[in-house]
């Protein structure tokens, strides 16, 4: 057992830290976890790190999940632990990666330095991420960080595949993802299209055009993280005035807020959503309508590199 990783996890993903220990070679790590009466959350590791390679596993979901990552990484490495590997299933904050208006704080950039400031363990910190919203945000990590950014490109070419007839099409809600989406399209030996927007005022967009031809053909709209929904309706309706036979959405990340689903399935624009498990809000929906895809694999086969 000595030389197995040990698995931790924070609460909010028990479920993700089990499926990695049921399909991979690691040591369970047991936390034990209690809140006092003012809501103060009391942490116990029981687990014997001292000299192991241990992983944490957990999402910032919020900022309670935040810092309980933060004060388990600090305890892991303070109880001796050789090395340690937090694994970011979701990293919030993406939305925040720089200020576009005078006196915005650059959330991804505070929440990277909090994390930078962790002890440094004899063989380093490693931070795993995975289809990150800003692929910037690596950089923000300061000191002797060390940084590896997974793309979820094997469960995303293997639905997509799975759902769409051949000749399908690959699409995204904007071009600022085109690139991502057209590397997808590459891998696959499909077209690529993407939708032109023009923003009529500080929450509303209107689609202009599309940038290839859909018509009788699949769509399948991959979009890295969907909250609200919105933007993938407005491009679901744009492919389908043009022509689109049915449509199918992928993303990484379903944080899916505010009755998204019901309202992305209740447009009629959409057969099917599938979501990896990387959010919490995806992994225990009941929604028959969202297909969930585990990322354990790619985090064992992460974790196995390094």
């Amino acid at each position: 057992m000595e030389n197995k990783k040990i698995i931790f996890s924070i609460q909010s993903y028990r479920y993700l830290r089990d499926e990695v220990l049921l399909l991979g070679d690691f040591e369970k790590g047991e936390i034990e976890v209690k809140l006092f009466p003012d809501g103060e959350r009391y942490q116990r590791i029981q687990t014997d790190v001292s000299g192991r390679d241990v992983v944490l596993i957990g999402g910032t979901v919020a900022d309670t999940d935040t810092l309980e990552i933060y004060d388990l990484a600090y305890a892991l490495i303070k109880y001796g632990a050789k090395s340690i590997f937090l694994v970011f299933p979701y990293f919030g904050y993406s939305t925040m990666e720089r200020a576009v208006k005078k006196g915005e704080v650059v959330t991804a950039k505070s929440r990277a330095v909090i994390f930078s400031s962790l002890p440094r363990t004899s063989l380093g910190n490693h931070f795993i991420f995975f289809d990150l919203h800003s692929e910037g945000i690596p950089h923000y990590f300061e000191g002797q960080a060390l940084i590896s950014h997974v793309y979820c490109k094997p469960i995303i070419t293997k639905i997509a595949k799975e759902l769409a007839t051949d000749g399908f099409v690959m699409a995204c809600t904007d071009a600022g993802r085109a690139k991502w989406v057209e590397s997808l399209a590459n891998d696959m030996g499909v077209n690529a299209a993407f939708v032109f927007k023009r923003r009529l005022s500080g929450d509303k967009t209107e689609v202009t055009s599309i940038s290839a031809d859909v018509e009788g053909k699949d769509v399948v709209i991959y979009d890295d993280m969907v909250r609200t929904g919105g933007s993938l309706i407005n491009a679901a309706r744009a492919y389908k005035q043009a022509g689109a036979n049915k449509i199918f959405t992928i993303t990484t990340h379903g944080l899916f807020s505010n009755d998204a689903l019901e309202k992305i399935m209740g447009s009629g624009l959409i057969e099917k959503v599938v979501a990896t498990n990387s959010h919490p809000n995806s992994h225990f929906s009941t929604n028959p309508d969202l297909q969930v895809e585990t990322i354990a694999p790619l985090i064992i086969a992460q974790l196995n590199q390094l």
